[in-house]
Order: C-alpha cells, then structure tokens, then sequence
C-alpha cells in the first residue's frame, strides 16, 4: 500500500512537471532528442530559425498545458495578416507540426494541427538563351581559377539537378569517373546517393582535377585557397559569375528548377527518374515539376487542342 502511495506521488509529480513546462523549454528538449537521432544540424538550425519567427505570433512563455488549438489557429491568422509569405507559413508550420508530434509522442500535449494550404509558385528557369552564354567555356590558360570552377559547377548542376548543399561537400573521392558516377554522401535525407554523370560532364572533370588538384578527402570544388565553400560563398560565386556574363538571374537552386524542367520537356524524362536524380524521398515535389511541365502534354497539345482540332476541319473543307 505504501508503495502504491509513492507510486502515485511520482507519476503526481511529474505530470505536475510537464503540466508547467513551457512551449519554450519543451523545443529546447526536442532539439536535443531530434539530435540524439541524427538529424543534421541544418535541419536543427533550419528548426531554431522558424521557432524564432513564430515567437512573433505566438506566446511561447505559456505552459504546454495552457495552449489550444485555438491558439495555433489564431496565430496562423495573424501570420497571414501580416502579410507574412504564404511559403513562409508554410514552412514555419511544417517545423510546428513537427514539433508537436513530438511533443504528443512524449505526452506533454494532444494538439494537431493541419497542413497549410499554400498557392504553387512558379520560378521562371534559366532560359536556353541565358544558359548558352554560361556554358560558354572560359579560356583556362588565361582565366582566374574562380571563373574556371564556377564555370564547371554551373556543368555540373544543369548535369545532375543537385541541391546546393550536396555540392559544396562532395569530396574528389566521391567520383568514379570511369564509371560515370557521383556519390553524394551529405543528401538532405542523410542517404547516399549514386547519380550518373554525362560524358560531357565526365570530360568537364577530368580536364577541371587537372587543375584543381588536391587528395581525395579534399572537396571537389573549393576556394582559390583549397577550402570548402560555405553557402555564402557559393551564392557570391555563381552571382559574380552570371553578373560577368550578363545573366541578371543569379539562384544556384534555381538551376535545379531548370535541370527538372529540360529533364521533362527537352528529354522526354519519366517522373520516377527525375524523383531518384533529385533525391526526393516523395513523389510531392516531382509532381510539382510535372505539373509545371508535362512534356506528354504539351508535346502533343495539337493534337489534343479543341482549337487545333476546328481549325484543321475548316483548312480540309476549303481544300474540296
């Protein structure tokens, strides 16, 4: 009976404990045990960032107990009055789900909320014209060492279509070039991935480890002084460079954008290829892609076209 007695008093306890633990030292909790997992510090740093913007619209002081889901609804409310982004909620919710699925796994709260219904944009990719004046190779004998690798990182992206994170730390041992492959070991989903490299492309770097030199460990593209290159630096490199050859369009990741779009239009590619080069561990963002740019569809639009259709019959009646 005493032992039952101690028993209640400790489970008493500790949900007094988490009944008054506030929403701001619960994340700092999640953080920690979203670590202990392996999820990458981008990630975590990506999740600091978004819980920083909904402080502004929530009162993160209060007890997990306290909150509702009237609450996180009035908060998304005053998100979009703000004229807050609509990709911005989006994002910023996609980390609170997150964070209260854990939070219900621990106990400390039953609250869901939904997925936010956000508006698809649409990035105009480079254009043909714009790309041609990119690609045009830089003489290598006379030209800066930075001009001659953004040169071939801009190769390399419209190649392969990958993120700007996994190019910067792709490793010079990472390439088998008689095979014709990448690996990329630092993927956003923690997975390696083998990607298939053009001949082109092939070519593009065995000239380019001519110069770059440097041991296996060492990253493939790096600075004039043989470091990686943040992100920053990165996004200065491919700006300074399109700049210089007159391009205003200056997003690395809008290379990706691109890469989809010529994948599906110019080359006739499947969806399910696109979805393993990209990396995506659904089908969600390929079937954005697609849906910006079936090439079935438009390839065939004449023949699909009410249009078309009438105006072909009106052509073959003034021809009898």
């Amino acid at each position: 009976m005493r032992q039952l007695s101690i028993n209640n008093q400790t489970r008493n306890k500790e949900l007094l404990i988490k009944n008054e633990t506030t929403f701001n030292d619960l994340f700092s909790l999640f953080l920690t045990a979203k670590k202990a997992i392996g999820v990458q510090d981008k990630t975590l740093d990506t999740y600091r960032f978004h819980f920083s913007a909904i402080r502004h619209y929530l009162n993160t002081e209060k007890a997990i107990s306290e909150l509702s889901k009237q609450d996180f609804d009035l908060m998304i409310i005053k998100m979009r009055n703000s004229n807050l982004a609509p990709r911005s909620i989006k994002s910023y919710l996609t980390t609170l789900r997150a964070y209260l699925n854990w939070c219900k796994s621990e106990g400390y709260c039953d609250i869901t909320i939904g997925k936010f219904k956000c508006p698809e944009t649409y990035k105009d990719p480079y254009t043909d014209e714009e790309l041609k004046v990119l690609l045009q190779k830089p003489c290598v004998n006379t030209c800066s060492f930075s001009e001659y690798r953004n040169w071939v990182m801009i190769n390399f992206l419209l190649d392969t279509g990958c993120r700007s994170a996994t190019l910067r730390l792709i490793q010079i041992q990472d390439l088998d070039l008689d095979r014709g492959i990448c690996y990329y070991r630092h993927t956003k989903n923690a997975r390696v991935q083998s990607i298939p490299l053009s001949s082109k492309m092939i070519n593009i770097l065995k000239e380019y480890l001519l110069f770059r030199k440097g041991s296996l460990e060492d990253v493939l593209f790096c600075s004039i002084y043989g470091q990686p290159l943040n992100e920053t630096a990165l996004r200065k490199a491919i700006y300074s460079y399109n700049k210089s050859r007159g391009v205003n369009k200056t997003s690395v990741h809008l290379f990706r954008h691109t890469f989809a779009k010529k994948f599906l239009l110019d080359c006739n590619g499947s969806a399910l290829i696109l979805q393993q080069l990209l990396g995506h561990t659904t089908l969600d963002m390929t079937k954005h892609y697609c849906n910006l740019y079936s090439s079935d569809i438009i390839h065939s639009y004449d023949r699909l076209s009410p249009l078309s259709q009438i105006q072909k019959k009106n052509e073959r009646i003034k021809m009898r």
